[in-house]
């Protein structure tokens, strides 16, 4: 196995020989800087040097270019501030003229303003004259008819000549009315039609002035989108050159190097920097001593036997191709399972963590109500021996088969905060429990309560036919509820931080498992329903649910928007689930609704799912 030391060797210096290289370029780099650095303060000393002429004539040229670049530099930044003064000026201009423009339109809003109110005034006239006149109408069309109607009485009345007399004298005074009716319908249509020649002058004269101050805008802005588009050149001038000013500055950069060099070699310094040659030198001696080194260490690797270091990188090789092999078929191995069996219809998780920390629960602690309701809540997990709920738990999950020809209702899952060994050491001491195994996995049971630790902070408790499924679905022996499951999904879609979840897929045996809690038409229309609540103050609820077909998801997701009162209730009481308009997602068939939940509403469904509410009617009052 030597070959494995030489491989280890080998590499060893192999990553050596990489970091004294990547230093080597490190120190190089450094070394150039510093010889520009010395060449470019001594390039008076440089002079001296004829082998140095070449290089002080380049670096004239150079600056000869640059001086010139920074002369055009210098013509466009004072155009460019000229231009910026135009342009300043131009906006001066334009507000003092926009301003005198609008001070001369007041007056012709304020005249169009009384001609539009005299025009509205006289209209106003003319519709009560039209209407008295359709009056007078009326009253003569009125008594023609009573006339008419007294003369055809058989018999007559015994006042009728009386009566007709009246008629007659009522009659006789309306044409006297439309006449004045007349003239005064007369005069206000001449006085309306001189108040909308009057509306029609300010209104031309109003628009003149508009379309004057449209047009001294637009010349204005004209003249500042000209400067602009002249500075914008400028500035794009101004870049290129400071850019060509740049590279000049970077091509001197070889002249300077030799020069540098030069001086270096020949121990020169400028009077001014002194120190620049000292730092040539302590990193050329740096780039020595790298360089001797890279040199050692290839000579240390010369000297391995090839044949062995062939070996190691074989036995390398042929590891990496295992690898290649087995890791995919890793990454292929079926995805992990849920603990709850296939026949599971409806799931409530009970975050116990959430139970004691939440406003809420809080608040109710020392209520009778609580004392009713937390109990049937957990179900069974309240006999675990030594577990204190919640305070030792973190969640609570009960697993329901609701079909009417199920033999086992409930399958119950406790799950700690910490390992359950003490909770199983004192039940294995208790001489009430008989143990028994399944399948070498060990079960305890006692009367009517049966318990089995299937995993480091589960326990499996309840009846013993519960318990004894959920042992065999832990060891495979029985079909668990797949994680990709349409129906498991849901169940995710739930906030895992919530304080209650609860989803089935039987939403029309959900009534017995628990009492009444969604809305009959909710339960007829739907293949999958959930609801997940967290009981802070606010209460913060989301429901979920697949529809039966899309033509049921649109009417339900429409119908939850448009009369959230009609779907979002509690079958058999008048209290609301929402306090607030609904928020309603829908997704094809799958719909999801946020709202938040009044106290007594979240008061209620907790206790219609541990089965404690009465049987009166309730009511929205707080209590």
């Amino acid at each position: 196995m030597s070959f494995i030391g030489t491989g280890v060797r080998e590499l060893g210096l192999k990553i050596r020989r990489q970091r004294t290289r990547m230093a080597l370029r490190h120190v190089r780099r450094l070394l150039q800087r510093a010889e520009i650095h010395l060449g470019r303060e001594g390039t008076a000393q440089a002079a001296s040097f004829p082998e140095l002429r070449n290089e002080i004539v380049a670096l004239r040229k150079l600056e000869q270019e640059q001086r010139e670049v920074a002369s055009r530099i210098a013509q466009i930044q004072e155009a460019l501030k000229q231009l910026d003064d135009q342009r300043k000026t131009n906006s001066r201009a334009q507000a003092d003229e926009l301003a005198k423009l609008e001070t001369e339109k007041k007056p012709l809003v304020q005249r169009q303003n009384e001609a539009k109110q005299a025009a509205a005034v006289c209209q106003r006239e003319l519709t009560e004259v039209d209407a008295r006149l359709s009056t007078n109408d009326a009253a003569d069309r009125e008594l023609l008819g009573e006339v008419t109607a007294l003369q055809a009485q058989a018999p007559p009345p015994e006042d009728l000549d009386a009566r007709m007399a009246s008629l007659a004298a009522r009659r006789a005074r309306l044409p006297a009315e439309r006449g004045e009716i007349l003239r005064a319908r007369e005069g206000a249509v001449e006085a309306c039609h001189q108040a909308k020649q009057k509306l029609t002058v300010a209104d031309e004269e109003l628009a003149n002035a508009e379309r004057n101050i449209a047009r001294v805008r637009e010349q204005y802005e004209a003249t500042d989108r000209a400067l602009n588009e002249k500075a914008r050149g400028r500035q794009e001038a101004l870049r290129e050159a400071q850019a060509q000013h740049q590279t000049v500055e970077e091509r001197k950069d070889p002249a300077y190097l030799n020069i540098g060099r030069h001086l270096a070699t020949e121990g020169i310094a400028p009077p001014d920097a002194p120190h620049l040659l000292h730092d040539v030198l302590r990193h050329r001696q740096s780039v020595e001593r790298h360089v001797a080194h890279t040199e050692e260490l290839r000579v240390l690797s010369g000297q391995i036997d090839k044949q062995e270091l062939r070996r190691f990188y074989f036995v390398l090789a042929s590891l990496l191709v295992l690898l290649a092999i087995i890791l995919p078929l890793v990454f292929q191995s079926p995805a992990r399972r849920e603990w709850l069996p296939q026949t599971t219809d409806a799931i409530l998780s009970l975050n116990t963590e959430r139970f004691e920390g939440d406003d809420l629960p809080r608040k109710w602690r020392n209520e009778p109500f609580w004392q009713q309701t937390w109990p049937g809540l957990i179900g069974d997990a309240a006999q675990t021996p030594r577990l204190r709920i919640p305070a030792d738990t973190a969640r609570i999950t009960r697993a329901l088969v609701t079909s009417e020809t199920a033999n086992d209702r409930e399958f119950l899952l406790v799950d700690a905060r910490n390992d359950v060994s003490p909770v199983v050491r004192t039940i294995s001491e208790d001489k009430d429990f008989e143990r028994r195994t399944i399948s070498g996995l060990p079960v305890w049971q006692h009367a009517n309560f049966t318990v089995a630790r299937i995993g480091p902070k589960t326990l499996a408790v309840g009846n013993a036919a519960g318990v004894d499924q959920l042992v065999r679905v832990r060891l495979g022996i029985a079909a668990d509820l797949q994680l990709n499951s349409h129906f498991f999904d849901r169940f995710q879609a739930l906030d895992r931080d919530s304080t209650l979840r609860l989803v089935s897929r039987d939403p029309a045996g959900l009534g017995r498992a628990f009492h009444p809690i969604f809305a009959r038409e909710l339960l007829e229309r739907s293949e999958i329903i959930g609801i997940g609540v967290a009981l802070q103050n606010p209460v913060k609820a989301r429901l979920v649910l697949k529809a039966s077909s899309a033509a049921f998801a649109d009417e339900i997701s429409k119908g939850v928007a448009a009369n959230p009162g009609r779907w979002l209730y509690f079958e058999g009481s008048d209290l609301p689930y929402f306090d607030g308009k609904p928020d309603v997602d829908r997704r094809e068939q799958d719909i999801v609704v946020r709202f938040n939940m009044p106290e007594n509403s979240a008061r209620l469904l907790l206790q219609r799912i541990a089965k404690t509410d009465t049987a009166a009617p309730v009511t929205s009052a707080n209590p």
